[in-house]
Order: C-alpha cells, then sequence, then structure tokens
C-alpha cells in the first residue's frame, strides 16, 4: 500500500448548526493514495467525514468547527470549496441532486466547463469519461428518462471526466444492478491502483470485497481503523421466521398485455402480469430494464400506451428511489401523521416507527438525517396506514444490515395482514428473503422465475 498522504485531520470537530452534539470528532486520521473503504452504521457520521474532503463540512453546511484538515495540502478550513472541488471529485448519495443539465453529455461537460476547458479536449474527456463508466450508450438521452442506476454512474462519469487527484464517493453502489456495479468496482480498482485516492462509503461491502485496501469504521462521529477491505463480507438478511409463502386469491392489480414506458415510448410490452393479496413480488433485473416504469404503472402514475391496468380499491403506496421526493413535513412524526391523516385512530404508525428504529428521530427534520435514515423514513411515511398496495423502488438505497433486517419484519408484517408489495431492487438479500415470486425485468419484457428450492 502507497504510504503517501493524500489528506489529514488532527482533533477534528465538526458540530451542524442545529447539532446537539457533534457529527465528527476524529483525534487522528490519514487517507493514503489507493483504496480506503469507509463503513458504518446509517447515521454514524460517514458522509459527514466525506464531505470534509471537499470542503462541504464546514463551509456548504456552516456549523462549529475546531481541528486541523488537509486535503491535497490545502488547509480545509481555510480553503474555498471551489478550489477543492477542481481536485477532489464527490459523487453523493443522491445522483438525482447532482445533474444540472438535461442531456447526458453535456451534463458530464458541466465540470469541464467551469474550468473553461478548451472545446477540442472537453469533447475528448466526456467521451473518455463515457467510456470509462460504461454509459457511451447514453451520451444523447435525457437525464430525467435515466434510472437510478444510470444516474449514479453518469454522477461517476462526471467526475471522472476532470481526472482527480482524490476520488470520493457516497455509497456508489446503492441503485446498480450486478453488473453495473462490478463494472464499477473494477474502475476504483483500476483508479486505486493508479495512485488515486480513492474514498468509498458502502453497505454493498461483498461487492468490494475483490479490492485491496484499508478499511476505516465510523461510530458516532469518531473513527477507527478496521480490516483489509479485501477480507471484509456482508452477512446475508435472515429469512423471516414464519412468512407467509402461500399465494391467496384475492387479487390486489393486474396488467393485461400491457406496454408501457415514459415519454410514448415503451420499455417494456405484452405484460401480463397480477399480484394478490398476502404477497411479495420482487422485480428484479438491469438498470434500464423496465422495473420502475412497471411500478408507476401499477400505481397510475405512468398510463400505460396499450393494455389494461386494474387494481382493487384501497390506498396505494408508492415509496420512489429518492425518498427526499417525497419528505416534506417538519419531523419524521410528522411525516407519518400526515400519511394517516385521515384513517381512524391506530397504533400502527407508532409500531412502525419503533420497528424501523426511527423512534429517537421522530423529532427530527428528515433533510438533516443520513441517506439510510431519510429512507427509512420515507418507508414509515408509505407504509403507515396499511395501504392495500405497497409498490417500493430500492428500499434498501443506503441502509445497513439492521435497518434491512427492520425493513423486512415490516414488509412480512404487511403481507401477514393481506397487503400487496411490489419491489424493484438489486438487493439479492431482500429478494431471499422476503419475495414469494420474482419478476425479471430487461430486454422490453418481463417474465416470471421459477421459485429457487430451499434447503
Amino acid at each position: 500500500m502507497n504510504d503517501i498522504t493524500v489528506a489529514s485531520l488532527e482533533h477534528f470537530m465538526y458540530r451542524y448548526p442545529a447539532g446537539g452534539t457533534n457529527a465528527l470528532d476524529v483525534a487522528h486520521l490519514r487517507i493514503h493514495e489507493g483504496l480506503t473503504l469507509v463503513t458504518g452504521a446509517s447515521g454514524s457520521g460517514k458522509s459527514s467525514l466525506l464531505r470534509v474532503f471537499n470542503g462541504l463540512v464546514p463551509h456548504f453546511h456552516g456549523g462549529t468547527v475546531g481541528g486541523r484538515a488537509e486535503v491535497l495540502d490545502h488547509d480545509v478550513i481555510t480553503t474555498a470549496t471551489r478550489v477543492l472541488a477542481a481536485q477532489v471529485g464527490f459523487v453523493f448519495q443522491d445522483p438525482e441532486l447532482q445533474s444540472v443539465y438535461p442531456t447526458v453529455e453535456r451534463d458530464i461537460a458541466f465540470g469541464l466547463e467551469n474550468i473553461a476547458m478548451a472545446p477540442a479536449t472537453m469533447t475528448q474527456r466526456v467521451g473518455e469519461a463515457l467510456d470509462e463508466a460504461g454509459i457511451a450508450h447514453l451520451r444523447s438521452r435525457a437525464v430525467a428518462t435515466l434510472s437510478g442506476g444510470e444516474r449514479q454512474r453518469l454522477a461517476l462519469a462526471g467526475v471522472l471526466a476532470m481526472r482527480p487527484r482524490m476520488l470520493v464517493l457516497d455509497e456508489p453502489l446503492s441503485q446498480l444492478d450486478e453488473d453495473g456495479a462490478y463494472s464499477v468496482v473494477s474502475i476504483l480498482g483500476t483508479l486505486a491502483r493508479a495512485g488515486i485516492a480513492v474514498v468509498v462509503a458502502e453497505h454493498r461491502l461483498e461487492l468490494l470485497a475483490s479490492l485491496d485496501g484499508r478499511t476505516i469504521a465510523v461510530e458516532a462521529g469518531r473513527v477507527a481503523d478496521g480490516a483489509a477491505a479485501g477480507r471484509r463480507r456482508l452477512g446475508n438478511a435472515p429469512i423471516i421466521a414464519g412468512a407467509q409463502r402461500s399465494i391467496a386469491a384475492t387479487m390486489a392489480w393486474e396488467l393485461d398485455d400491457v406496454a408501457t414506458g415514459p415519454a410514448r415510448i415503451p420499455v417494456v410490452e405484452g405484460v401480463s402480469l397480477a399480484g394478490h393479496s398476502g404477497e411479495v413480488i420482487a422485480l428484479v433485473g438491469p438498470n434500464g430494464g423496465g422495473k420502475t416504469t412497471l411500478l408507476r404503472t401499477i400505481a397510475g402514475l405512468l398510463r400505460p400506451l396499450a393494455g389494461r391496468v386494474d387494481r382493487a380499491p384501497g390506498r396505494v403506496a408508492f415509496l420512489p428511489q429518492n425518498p427526499m421526493a417525497l419528505l416534506h413535513r417538519a419531523s419524521v412524526a410528522a411525516e407519518v401523521a400526515w400519511t394517516v391523516r385521515g384513517d381512524a385512530p391506530s397504533t400502527d404508525a407508532t409500531l412502525l416507527i419503533d420497528e424501523l428504529g426511527l423512534t429517537h428521530l421522530a423529532a427530527r427534520d428528515p433533510r438533516d438525517l443520513s441517506t439510510g435514515e431519510r429512507q427509512r423514513a420515507a418507508i414509515a411515511a408509505v407504509l403507515a396506514g396499511a395501504p392495500r398496495i405497497a409498490l417500493l423502488d430500492e428500499p434498501t438505497r443506503g441502509m445497513d444490515d439492521a435497518a434491512r433486517n427492520a425493513l423486512c419484519c415490516a414488509v412480512a408484517r404487511m403481507r401477514a395482514a393481506g397487503g400487496s408489495i411490489v419491489i424493484a431492487t438489486h438487493d439479492k438479500n431482500l429478494v431471499a428473503a422476503l419475495a414469494d415470486r420474482t419478476i425479471a425485468v430487461g430486454a422490453g419484457s418481463a417474465r416470471e422465475l421459477a421459485p429457487v428450492a430451499v434447503a
């Protein structure tokens, strides 16, 4: 491992403006060239630590700061973020918030335009970044038509075009299919071996197991060294004891010979599927294959181009990939209360908040939470009040193992109460834990996979 120090923190502390305690309290930390994997539970301070490296902490977020932080020979506290941004590439947890221009090619060129790069060189850099991120086929696409995983790779391409000396990525694999995730891991390994300092916060640790590097663990804002990245393994989500595997007869929704897609362009065609009460269906398949499109069509948010969609009476709940699209209230408790405002009084909302580990966060503004915590808050707001149909798009995005297991329990309870749940996911452990049926979506079609025998 290369011992060249790229960033260092000494007795560094940081507290957000409205924070009652320090978000970071780092006695000593050195980041070297090569790979550094940052682990920790949701809300532990991983994202706050990463944002020190490009100066968003403290310059953008404000708050109280102390101690010393240096990145690439710059004092973070006294250096403007625009100076650090020219050398530190940052891929955020929410790629939806990172795009600026409406088309892929222009969006990748945004950073290069800001440093007044010559047009000929800019065109070459954009082409190389498209190839490196594996999205050359998306060059002319509108950003609004991309899937969550495609947006993650677009954000990475925009950063790679800048050729940073340090690359910082916050949950870069959270929405990627397996092929896309391994492709990105390969890119990170190549960059790390070339001497770039690559810092990655990620919960999908099994995908990074092939890379050599150092692991640091963050807990309550404090940092400790961990094992080598290549030796870490992620545990499987447990199969829920007593999970209902039989399919009830009551139809909850049905697609009959449906063709559907955004902008009147079909992504999938000839789809005939039905969901029942007391059943969990998993939609799996590649990024851009049509999983989100099918969810939106079932929900009634996207009108089919052909065919028929039927839904039984009752509330339909939809969780989008970006939880901030539906979190607008002043607190987590207020979000959940708004969902059940027209329902008869029930203990369901309180139980759900507790089940998802949100009780201590109930009074917090969702915008102040970590990505994993916001995801749980959005799930609580969606599932409160026992909807007849629940459609969840990448629900484990940004979640640690404990949060994923809590989600499994909440979904299993909803299934036992007769709910129909459809989950679009790349999380194989979630599929194994919950799915009664699995539908493969891609290449313009949707087909049911044969059940896997459980020993």
